[in-house]
Order: C-alpha cells, then sequence, then structure tokens
C-alpha cells in the first residue's frame, strides 16, 4: 500500500479548517455540545474519545513526554461536525489535564484555535515547550526555529 504523502496531508488540513470554523458556531454554550456523550481516556492508545452510546464520534490523540502531555491531533467524525464536538472534547480534556497537575505541549491546531478562544487554559501550556499549534504563536512556532522545535520534539520521544 502506498501512501500519498500530500494526499494526506491535504486531508490533515481540511479536517482542521472544518473543526477551527466549528469552534465558532453558535450553539447552547461556549462548549456544548447538542448531544450528551463520554468522553473516554484510553491511555494504552493514548486517545481521548467522544463517545455516543457505542460509538466513537471524536477523538484527540496524545502522548505523555518529559512529564507534559503532548496534543496531537483531533478528529470528529463529518456526521458531528457543527455541534460543538469538538469545543466539548477539548474543554473535557483540559480540564482532566488541569486537575491532574500537568501541563501541555500543543501540536494540533484545534487545540491552539480552541486556547485562543478560551484563554483560561493558557496556564496549562508548558513555556518551556508551547509546541507548534501553541496559540498566540510563540517564537520559534515557524521558519528555522520551527524546524529545531520539531527535531526537539522528535528527540524528546526517543
Amino acid at each position: 500500500m502506498t501512501i500519498n504523502i500530500e494526499a494526506e496531508a491535504a486531508t490533515r488540513e481540511a479536517n482542521n479548517a472544518a473543526l477551527i470554523a466549528s469552534l465558532d458556531a453558535t450553539g447552547l454554550s461556549e462548549v456544548e455540545s447538542s448531544w450528551e456523550f463520554d468522553v473516554i481516556n484510553d491511555a494504552e492508545r493514548g486517545r481521548w474519545f467522544a463517545t455516543l452510546g457505542a460509538e466513537a464520534i471524536a477523538e484527540l490523540s496524545y502522548r505523555f513526554v518529559g512529564g507534559r502531555v503532548v496534543l496531537l491531533t483531533t478528529w470528529v467524525d463529518p456526521a458531528y461536525r457543527r455541534n460543538r464536538v469538538a469545543a466539548e472534547l477539548v474543554a473535557h480534556v483540559l480540564d482532566e489535564i488541569r486537575e491532574s497537575g500537568k501541563k501541555i505541549t500543543v501540536i494540533c491546531p484545534v487545540v491552539g484555535a480552541f486556547i485562543a478562544r478560551h484563554p483560561q487554559y493558557l496556564d496549562l501550556i508548558d513555556k518551556v515547550h508551547p509546541g507548534s499549534g501553541a496559540y498566540p504563536q510563540h517564537a520559534g512556532a515557524r521558519g528555522a526555529d520551527g524546524e529545531k522545535q520539531i527535531a526537539a520534539f522528535e528527540n524528546d520521544l526517543t
């Protein structure tokens, strides 16, 4: 099986754009979806799942690196987008991380955009390792410094 990296990146960008746009959707409250769903932390696989009954409708993947939680990517089933599912999932995850006392590194642009809209979560971002998706954009998140940041993250994983 061959993987088309460009197509994969374009799909990921389209997913992120759709989820970020859904963060601005008007509705019930700032972070409340129109459904009551459960959020389950699958620590073995490094994912928080939003489930509606037996169906997984969204996920936020993560890794523990150097004592902090690195938030990697968010996905919501297209049938449930524009219903604040991403916002509620991210808020739940950030609240759970706050309770644990850990800091976060934000790689996922959806999480970064959520925090930009909800600055009460800014204190969770690790000041030394904010991540390329952290908002407001930190110095070094772009250009040559961004490459150094990615290399440092990859070194943390090994």
